[in-house]
C-alpha cells in the first residue's frame, strides 16, 4: 500500500512539473493536474492539498539531499578532496532530481519565495560553501565555493532549451558542469588565478 501511495505521489509531482513547464506555475491549477493524471480532484487532494504542497515536497527532496551532503562533509577532513566530493555529491543530487525540477526552481524564484523555501535553501547553500573552504573561510575562498556551487545549479537549469533529450547528453552536460565547478572551487589549484 505504501509503495502504491508513493508511486502516486511521484506521478503527481512529475505531471505537475510538466504542466508548470508547459503552462507556467501561476496558471496551472490542481484541476488541470488531476485531469492530466486521469484522477478526480479529490483523489489529488488526498496526496496534496495545494500546488504549493507539491512544490514544497520537491524542495524537501533537495533539502534532504543537501542535509545528507552536509552530514557527510562534517565528518570528512577539510581540504581539496572534501571540496571536490561536495561538488560531485551536489551535482549528482541535482542531476538525480531531474532537469525539469531544476529548471522550475531556476525559473520560479518568486513562487519559491512566496512558499517560503528560498531562505532555508540559501542557508544550506552557504553551509555547503563554508564546508568547501576548510577551516580558513576567507571571503575569497567562500566566494569561490559559492561560485562553484552556482556553476552547477545554473548550468543544469540552463540546459532546458538545449536538445539534451537523451540521458547520455544530459549526463555528459552534468559532468562538464562539475568539471567547471571543480576548477572554480577554492581548493582547486586554478582558483588562485582570481585572488
Amino acid at each position: 500500500m505504501d509503495k502504491r501511495r508513493s508511486d502516486t505521489r511521484e506521478r503527481i509531482r512529475t505531471v505537475a512539473i510538466e504542466l508548470f513547464a508547459e503552462r507556467g506555475y501561476e496558471t496551472t491549477s490542481l484541476r488541470e493536474i488531476a485531469e492530466r493524471l486521469g484522477v478526480t480532484k479529490a483523489a489529488l487532494y488526498y496526496h496534496f492539498r495545494t500546488k504549493e504542497d507539491i512544490v514544497a515536497s520537491l524542495i524537501e527532496d533537495l533539502r534532504r539531499g543537501i542535509d545528507d551532503i552536509v552530514q557527510w562533509a562534517e565528518s570528512a577532513p577539510p581540504g581539496q578532496a572534501r571540496a571536490e566530493q561536495i561538488i560531485t555529491r551536489y551535482g549528482t543530487l541535482l542531476h538525480d532530481l531531474g532537469r525539469d525540477v531544476i529548471q522550475f526552481w531556476a525559473e520560479n524564484q518568486s513562487a519559491l519565495r512566496e512558499i517560503g523555501v528560498g531562505a532555508s535553501l540559501r542557508i544550506q547553500f552557504r553551509v555547503l560553501a563554508d564546508l568547501m573552504t576548510g577551516p580558513d573561510h576567507t571571503p575569497i575562498a567562500v566566494f569561490h565555493a559559492r561560485q562553484a556551487l552556482l556553476a552547477i545549479s545554473w548550468s543544469l537549469s540552463m540546459m532546458g532549451d538545449l536538445d539534451l533529450s537523451d540521458e547520455d547528453s544530459y549526463t555528459a552536460a552534468t559532468r562538464i558542469s562539475l568539471d567547471i565547478a571543480t576548477r572554480i572551487s577554492p581548493a582547486s589549484p586554478n582558483a588562485h588565478i582570481a585572488r
